[in-house]
């Protein structure tokens, strides 16, 4: 395995937690991604489903869980199934879990091989008062393929169309948005990657180099490191790209006098990081782009200090917004008067800052979470403000992760330079990097 799993203890206190939640006669039911295809006989890396891999830890297609806690053996409230090996398989794709194996790593004592699934949920879905099925209820998600889990869910509605269904996803979103300590530190791993990507790539930047081969630079850091490579597609935009707020192509020359603009994220044991920094292609920032950087450095760290137990994110978003409009006015942006005079439905720095400041952080990068109810401890989020200056070809956006606690919030990417100063330093040890 290339990463450290986190250990079985910390699977079950996740099992624990989503079993508080859970009704009285709930059969709960869980399924792994499918392998995708591409064409041809090509197929795409496996992903496990972030749901099933934050309960059990198993990084393998075809796995189910099935969680029972009311089952009349006690042998049926926790089951997993894992895909049966066999000389064959190992030969020509590696060796798969075997139960043990499984066991050992999710802490569950009843482990199946998946073709007894079928026997198993005719047998147990007359015990249980109504099935518990997961799905994808991100409020981004806008997936037009058919998951596994889908599928399956669709064919045990058909199969049980009596019994009642009720959704796991509130209950995930609850308990994965609150990490655990070994999370924690399982993020603060692919923080430390992430950290190491950008020392590399202050020291390889100069004038004429492709924006494809700073991406190279990073993805080499991540796998050296026992990461899987990136947690999301990598931003890597210089000039004007950097006020295309998802711009991927990553396939133009950086030239002397611009200023990169650079969103990755090192995956480390399945878990995110999100690091936004930008950087002057020639190793100095203008006067004028120091500006725009200093301002956006500033609400970055007022948002960070908003980010407390008992706020709600709609209230924080909002006066990060009054942050913003300040610095704006300071930038000679907006105008005072203007901004006293403006729709409070249509904000004028909007023009110049049209994203959010914060999302969720763990399993996936925009990771589930309740955006309607108060942040807790425990909870990861970005900070991540920006102005985007398209007349001036100039777009600064700066980004930590960031734990609350339930004092001051902790800057899990402290570490990691950030100050104009500290990255033009990095910048002037440029050498050929190995």
């Amino acid at each position: 395995m290339r990463y450290t799993p986190l250990s079985a203890s910390t699977y079950r206190e996740h099992r624990a937690r989503f079993r508080q939640h859970l009704e009285k006669g709930g059969l709960a039911i869980f399924h792994s991604n499918d392998i995708m295809p591409t064409s041809a006989d090509g197929s795409m890396p496996f992903k496990q489903a972030s749901d099933i891999f934050h309960l059990t830890g198993i990084d393998q297609e075809e796995t189910i869980l099935l969680l029972f806690p009311d089952a009349v053996d006690p042998k049926d409230r926790e089951i997993l199934f894992v895909r049966e090996t066999s000389e064959l398989i190992a030969i020509w794709e590696g060796a798969k879990f075997s139960q043990q194996e499984a066991r050992d790593l999710s802490g569950i004592a009843t482990v199946l091989w998946t073709s007894s699934y079928e026997a198993t949920i005719k047998r147990l879905v007359p015990q249980c008062e109504h099935l518990v099925l997961n799905s994808n209820e991100h409020l981004r998600q806008h997936n037009e393929v058919e998951t596994r889990e889908d599928r399956k869910n669709k064919e045990l509605r058909a199969q049980y169309p009596l019994h009642s269904v009720k959704r796991s996803a509130p209950i995930m979103h609850r308990i994965r948005s609150r990490k655990t300590a070994e999370e924690v530190a399982q993020m603060k791993r692919a923080i430390a990657i992430t950290g190491k990507a950008f020392e590399r790539v202050c020291g390889f930047v100069k004038p004429g180099v492709k924006e494809y081969e700073i991406e190279a630079e990073i993805t080499h850091e991540f796998l050296r490191n026992g990461s899987r490579g990136h947690a999301y597609t990598p931003i890597i935009a210089s000039g004007y790209n950097a006020c295309v707020l998802h711009y991927i192509t990553n396939d133009q020359v950086c030239q002397d006098g611009d200023v990169i603009l650079m969103d990755f994220g090192c995956e480390y044991g399945g878990y995110a990081s999100d690091l936004t920094r930008c950087i002057p292609v020639n190793g100095r920032f203008t006067d004028r782009q120091r500006a725009v950087y200093n301002a956006v450095l500033r609400v970055k760290n007022e948002a960070t200090q908003l980010l407390r137990p008992g706020t709600l994110l709609a209230d924080y978003h909002k006066e990060v917004g009054r942050i913003m409009e300040r610095e704006l006015i300071g930038l000679g942006l907006l105008d005072k008067t203007d901004v006293a005079k403006q729709d409070p439905e249509r904000p004028l720095y909007k023009k110049y800052f049209m994203h959010g400041t914060s999302h969720f952080l763990g399993l996936d990068v925009h990771d589930v979470g309740l955006w309607n109810e108060m942040i807790q401890p425990d909870m990861v989020f970005t900070v991540e403000p920006g102005i985007y200056i398209r007349e001036e070809k100039l777009g600064i956006r700066l980004e930590n992760n960031i734990l609350v606690t339930r004092d001051n919030p902790i800057d899990l990417f402290a570490e990691i330079p950030v100050e104009a100063e500290a990255v033009e330093e990095l910048m002037s040890r440029r050498k050929v990097v190995a």
